[in-house]
């Protein structure tokens, strides 16, 4: 028997089956940055950027991607989301993005959580690379969630 949850016993990748799982409220938040520098910075603050308002286009952008999961990573199930939010912090001359995902279903919504920080982040790397072409993104980690058969989880604070 094979104890990996997406392969089945000849080794073929699955749907795990989540059917017997009893519907739970779950919770999710993900966090990423963008390092944009002083230059790129400064046009946000100024209100400058060629493409206007980065954040209401990245918001809407990572908002879509949360409810389109399913259809971007292969095996996810399609989730009723009860609630979607992606918030920015701008940091010096980074962008901390937070997203946050609910629903009340048989399985987690972690990846949607994800998806939502990562399409948020590229969306603004898109919206602001004719500023600047030395942007990085990266810290795309999970930060909590709640609900299911495993419980609780909450990340440690990053370095």
């Amino acid at each position: 028997m094979n104890d990996l949850s997406h392969i089945d016993d000849s080794g073929a990748a699955r749907m795990v089956d989540v059917g017997d799982k009893k519907p739970t409220t779950r919770r999710a938040e993900a966090e990423a940055w963008l390092e944009v520098g002083e230059k790129v910075m400064a046009a946000i603050r100024d209100q400058t950027t060629p493409k206007g308002n980065v954040f209401e286009t990245a918001r809407l952008a990572g908002i879509l991607a949360a409810k389109k999961t399913s259809d971007l990573i292969p095996l996810c199930h399609d989730l009723p989301l009860d609630h979607v939010a992606v918030d920015f912090r701008c940091e010096g001359t980074r962008i901390h993005i937070r997203s946050s995902a609910a629903t009340r279903w048989s399985t987690g919504v972690e990846m949607e959580a994800l998806t939502a920080a990562a399409v948020a982040g590229l969306t603004l790397y898109d919206m602001l690379k004719a500023l600047s072409k030395t942007m990085t993104f990266d810290g795309l980690r999970l930060l909590s969630k709640s609900g299911g058969r495993s419980g609780e989880y909450r990340a440690e604070e990053a370095p």
